[in-house]
């Protein structure tokens, strides 16, 4: 192949590579959430997370300090409300994260287009990830760093150049900042260099360097104490001393769910993660990608073993972890596997490519779009019917709960929520500022619990209702007579 060749391959590749980010972003943005959203078990912090970026607030545990500070750059954009704005973030992430998976591809699939662009975009459309670009939450930017990492990694093996080590090291302490659990990249990085070329792990100065990097890009952690300390109005876990500090990163109060399971229910659970797979990636895609390991644990050892351990470990720590909405904590072992199937599909395709060079040139053009063709196919398979599911396009229910609450709600107000479009309507729009937000925990002390008695007989105490919640009001026996079904309840005192 003469360099004329090579040339027009590599740009082939990086247009189609484009093409796919540029498809994604699109079906994302079609189907993104206009708007603030609302509370669900599966969208437990998209209705607070644009004010929490409007506000440079302090989200819940592990604070993600890094998505606060790039969503809060959303926030600017001349179009939109707000929220749309922080939505958008995710797809602006979910898309540069189809790109970089596609790009590794790429490199794992022998440069075949196809195999790396079936990959990715199997990946896109999966509905689980496909759902989280198109509401304010945090795992499209999880996705962007983890393949960011392995594509920089995979660069440095062809070029040998020391500054992508370099860039390797502050990126994985970046990707910590937003997700702890991307520390697994620094053992899987350490493992792969070892597999590439194990001397560097000797050159002091690199490994001094990558270290200083590696801790610069810890910097994103300094903002939650600095930021607590300026008392923001959203301010979930006030990380101002160490102690706290140290709490949030750690998981706060979601420590006792980690780690929770003994050896005798993995199996169930894994059990549970193949349930869940199958409803993401198309069989064939999730075949293609074992065939992709095992292809490349003879082929390259390094870049399999990296994968490996990649998956493994985000696998056993999601399997773990004791919370009703694990399931978030599965996307990075798709994305991994659609790694893997861009390699298996590429193989595949590469000899098939091979074998059909004993037919003349008509038959060969055909069967290799046939081919291509059927590969694409399984990687959009479902395609309409994961639009649908996945389509946010039309939802106002967030915007709905305002305006109820600034058209009904008693000035003076106190309204019982958890999560809600309210923040929003508060801090975000600026309205509505008599009202008084309180937690589903609220009242806890004899404060609150006067101050309670009083705005229920006065009958200007609200309920929002959540899944799975009971607010403190009902507990007490307190009736809740509906100004809006559904949405809200006024607080009514058993004295009138």
């Amino acid at each position: 192949m003469d360099k004329i060749e090579r040339a027009h391959r590599r740009r082939w590749a990086v247009l189609a590579g484009a093409g796919v980010g540029l498809f994604a972003f699109a079906l994302y943005l079609a189907t993104l959430a206009p708007t603030v959203l609302y509370y669900t078990d599966r969208m437990k912090d998209s209705a607070v997370l644009p004010a929490i970026a409007y506000t440079l607030g302090i989200s819940h545990p592990t604070g993600y300090p890094t998505y606060t500070l790039l969503t809060y750059l959303f926030t600017f954009l001349p179009f939109g409300d707000v929220a749309y704005r922080v939505n958008l973030a995710s797809a602006v992430f979910g898309a540069g994260a189809v790109a970089l998976l596609y790009a590794v591809g790429i490199r794992l699939s022998g440069r075949v287009v196809v195999a790396a662009a079936a990959g990715s975009l199997a990946f896109a459309v999966s509905g689980l990830f496909w759902s989280q670009a198109v509401i304010a939450e945090v795992y499209t930017l999880h996705a962007l760093f983890l393949a960011l990492n392995l594509l920089v990694l995979l660069v440095w093996r062809e070029k040998r150049q020391d500054r992508y080590l370099l860039l390797a090291a502050f990126l994985i302490g970046l990707s910590m900042t937003h997700h702890l659990t991307s520390g697994l990249l620094l053992p899987a990085a350490a493992l792969f260099v070892l597999l590439v070329e194990p001397r560097k792990v000797l050159e002091w100065k690199l490994v001094l360097g990558g270290a200083g990097l590696f801790l610069l890009a810890l910097l994103p952690y300094a903002y939650l104490p600095l930021r607590a300390r300026m008392d923001p109005p959203l301010n979930v876990e006030d990380p101002s001393n160490w102690e706290r500090f140290e709490d949030l990163l750690t998981g706060g109060q979601f420590k006792d769910k980690m780690w929770a399971f003994g050896p005798a229910e993995l199996p169930g659970r894994f059990l549970m993660y193949l349930d869940q797979l199958s409803g993401q990636l198309h069989w064939a895609v999730v075949a293609a990608g074992v065939v992709g390991f095992l292809y490349l644990l003879f082929r390259d050892r390094a870049a399999a073993v990296m994968l490996g351990f990649l998956y493994l470990g985000f696998l056993l720590y999601a399997l773990e972890y004791d919370i009703d909405d694990v399931y978030f904590y599965f996307i990075p072992t798709y994305a991994l596997l659609a790694v893997c199937a861009s390699a298996g599909l590429g193989a595949m395709l590469t000899e098939a490519q091979a074998l059909a060079e004993r037919f003349g040139p008509g038959t060969r053009n055909a069967i290799a779009v046939g081919l291509g063709g059927l590969t694409l196919a399984a990687a959009l398979w479902g395609l309409p019917g994961k639009y649908r599911e996945a389509d946010m396009s039309d939802e106002y229910r967030g915007r709905e709960l305002i305006a109820i609450v600034q058209r009904e709600a008693a000035p003076d107000a106190i309204v019982i929520q958890h999560r809600t479009s309210l923040f929003y309507m508060l801090l975000v729009e600026g309205r509505r500022g008599d009202i008084d937000l309180w937690g589903y925990g609220q009242p806890n002390d004899e404060r609150e619990i006067t101050e309670a008695v009083t705005a229920a007989r006065e009958g200007r105490l609200y309920v929002v209702p959540s899944p799975g919640k009971r607010s403190q009001p009902e507990m007490a026996g307190y009736e809740l007579v509906p100004v809006k079904e559904g949405v809200l309840y006024r607080v009514e005192s058993p004295e009138g």
